[in-house]
């Protein structure tokens, strides 16, 4: 990137150049999306990055908001006129002001009224509407702007995972089974394990619900987390179990626009026992599925070593609750179906 030459945002002449000059940004800046999210939220401003990898796609204009969060968690603070200027000229519209008059990103989650910091339409004719391009239906468009990101995000958010292995019954009741290491030469038996290929997870507590990525219901965390939603609304991303060998397992989220996100949960901060989708797949979480019913079943326990089972948040019936690691109790809030699609 040295010897290339740095284009100016005036060069942009509609949505889709704009778009080239903010990806050539990010690449100078030499920032992932989850870096940029975190330096932006350093700064006092939101930057989804779902809803960044769907500007940089081209799919539509970015907000004002949105673009001077990225130009200036990107170290180029001191052009945000200029780029703002580029985008009001391609909306054909007079330029809004930078500075710290103008509002940082809001979540879409903050409550009613609150506008979306998402991309705005195309003002050209081949505009199409949210989620157009994958089939994605408009509720579940506006709740990726309120997230999930990777790439987010993927991020996605969290469906859970597993592997299995032969089963030994702990003795107290009150504890979940543990898996033992099959022999090396045998390997769990194909009865005891998930289905292989895309799957959905759902909680037995809420079975009409799958893992997904949201956002945090009391904004303690900005980054996509895990969480319940209808399973109708996850599309158009997918969840996989990526086999690490043994009953160990990656769960990975992958979505057309945002990327692949393999879940990892967090030990520190304010995010504390939740599961975030992380771009870095080698630093997610090693999960372990452990059949919770008959040989030939579909309900398993997510277990992470020393960190316990993955459960939704107070067993909650409610869409949009969270995904967190917890003590393992066999509650049904802790067992998961594993359907394959």
């Amino acid at each position: 990137m040295a010897n290339q030459r740095e284009r100016s945002p005036r060069e942009a002449r509609d949505t889709a150049e704009l778009a080239a000059l903010l990806q050539d940004l990010k690449e100078r800046s030499g920032l992932t999306y989850r870096a940029l999210e975190e330096a932006a939220a350093r700064r006092g401003d939101v930057l989804p990055r779902s809803t960044l990898a769907a500007v940089l796609g081209g799919r539509g204009l970015p907000r004002p908001e949105l673009l001077a969060a990225f130009v200036r968690a990107c170290g180029e603070g001191s052009r945000v006129d200029e780029w703002l200027e580029a985008r009001a000229r391609i909306a054909g519209r007079p330029p809004e002001p930078a500075g710290r008059t103008t509002a940082p990103v809001r979540d879409a989650s903050a409550g009613p009224g609150d506008a979306p910091p998402g991309p705005e339409p195309d003002p050209g004719p081949a505009t199409a509407a949210p989620g157009a391009a994958t089939g994605e239906p408009p509720e579940r468009h506006a709740r990726r702007a309120r997230r999930r990101l990777p790439v987010y995000a993927i991020p996605a958010l969290a469906t859970a995972l597993i592997g299995l292995s032969a089963l030994a019954v702990a003795a107290s009741g009150d504890e979940t089974a543990r898996a033992v290491d099959p022999p090396a030469a045998s390997g769990p038996p194909s009865s005891a394990l998930p289905p292989d290929g895309y799957v959905r997870l759902r909680p037995v507590s809420a079975p009409q619900f799958c893992l997904t990525d949201g956002r945090v219901t009391d904004g303690r965390y900005t980054p996509l987390v895990a969480v319940q939603d209808p399973c109708s609304t996850v599309a158009p991303q997918s969840t996989t179990l990526e086999s690490l060998g043994g009953d160990s397992y990656r769960i990975v989220w992958h979505h057309p626009d945002y990327g692949k996100g393999c879940l990892k949960v967090l030990n520190e901060g304010t995010g504390r026992g939740l599961l975030e989708p992380w771009e870095d797949c080698s630093r997610s979480s090693r999960f372990h599925a452990e059949l919770s019913g008959p040989p030939g079943g579909n309900t398993f326990v997510l277990r992470v070593d020393g960190q316990g089972c993955v459960g939704i948040r107070d067993g909650s019936p409610d869409a949009g609750a969270e995904a967190v690691m917890g003590r393992c109790t066999a509650a049904d809030h802790q067992i998961f179906v594993i359907d394959p699609i």
